[in-house]
């Protein structure tokens, strides 16, 4: 993002524009996906193929020397939407191959995605020498390559069931199950910790070098490490969830990444460097592990037929939430010390944790019958 500011001559203000831009594309894609059930319909893996390869060529259309700041973000817009058939058509994907053990293959793949998302900034310190254009082609690149490799490797799952008809009102209809929208609430609150988190990593650790002179920090692979780290932690949370329950590690997870959020003005103050960077790897790994811990409960509590759609629908909702924090964050940098703008991360998954608590306080006194 900073190259693109500096290249195309915008305001620093860009940054947030240029990030939402994303968003607000991957939530009309989702929502366009959802009310046409395009996972239920349509073989989940030629989804996934067809969108790689459009959202490859928007994604590398930013490298064009004409661009300006509308090109820049109309085309980050349209890479976002035809990510729509990518995150939440692979969670359907894996949700058609695994009945059992949902969470933890969910935990690979969202762990996938995150080392996927770090990828850019290992990217840009790998190809400092060389021009900025190189991180666009090298991930355009690699996108074209996963598609085709889900194309060719990954048929349609045994457990998938097609829905051949179209009906508009299933994404809604999904809302009707109590233990569903339980299970979405957790994410939305998560949704508005996460991606503002892994927006502003570069721009917490450049924050902490201008408070402390004396830390030198590499930011491109500090924040590849910080993000990526999270892929590890999203692993592990299936196998914990395996043993100890899915909503039980999910809760703790989100509470762990809402301390974050309250703590994080203590440790812009702390002196130590490695304490503050020991800290944002927690934070890097407790802000996405319950990512598909939540995915699984969405999954398994909607109908086979409707099961994708469910996701996307639930997905489309999350990323929504995460304008508003992006841009909460975008504002709040500008108009205060930068060092306690991290708390109002807290926000969603404190309402997440309240659901959650709710439901589980209800669960507890609900009689039996016999």
């Amino acid at each position: 993002m900073g190259d693109l500011i500096v290249n195309f001559h915008l305001k620093d203000s860009a940054l947030g524009h240029l990030t939402s831009a994303v968003q607000f594309g991957f939530i009309l894609g989702t929502l366009i996906f959802a009310i046409f059930t395009i996972a239920d319909r349509f073989s989940p893996s030629k989804v996934f193929l067809t969108c790689a390869l459009l959202g490859s060529l928007f994604n590398a259309g930013v490298i064009w020397e004409g661009n300006s700041l509308a090109s820049i973000t109309s085309l980050r817009f349209i890479t976002g939407f035809f990510l729509a058939g990518i995150y939440p058509v692979g969670m359907k994907i894996a949700a058609d191959y695994y009945e059992k053990g949902l969470g933890k293959s969910l935990g690979f793949l969202v762990g996938a995605l995150v080392v996927g998302t770090a990828f850019p900034h290992l990217a840009k310190e790998m190809t400092s020498a060389f021009p900025w254009k190189s991180v666009l082609i090298l991930t355009s690149s690699l996108a074209v390559i996963g598609g085709l490799l889900m194309f060719i490797m990954v048929s349609d799952g045994p457990y998938r069931k097609s829905g051949n008809k179209l009906d508009k009102s299933a994404f809604l209809g999904v809302f009707k199950n109590h233990e569903f929208r339980s299970a979405a609430f957790g994410y939305f609150g998560h949704m508005w910790e996460l991606y503002a988190f892994w927006a502003f990593v570069p721009i917490i650790l450049k924050t902490y070098s201008m408070g402390h002179p004396e830390a030198t920090f590499n930011i491109p692979l500090l924040s590849f490490l910080i993000i990526g780290i999270g892929g590890l932690a999203c692993v592990l949370a299936g196998y914990l969830a395996q043993i100890l329950g899915t909503k039980r590690i999910a809760f703790i997870i989100l509470l762990l990444s809402c301390c974050c959020c309250l703590i994080s003005p203590l440790m812009f103050m702390t002196e130590s460097e490695s304490l503050f960077i020991g800290f944002l790897f927690l934070w890097g790994m407790v802000v996405i592990a319950d990512s598909p811990l939540f995915s699984t409960l969405v999954a398994q509590n909607a109908a086979a037929e409707i099961k994708g759609t469910a996701l996307t629908i639930v997905t489309c909702i999350g990323f929504s939430i995460t304008i508003i924090s992006i841009q909460l964050l975008n504002v709040l940098q500008a108009t205060m010390n930068p060092i306690y703008i991290y708390t109002t991360l807290a926000l969603g998954p404190i309402i997440g944790l309240i659901v959650l608590s709710e439901k589980n306080k209800q669960h507890l006194t609900k009689p039996k019958l016999h």
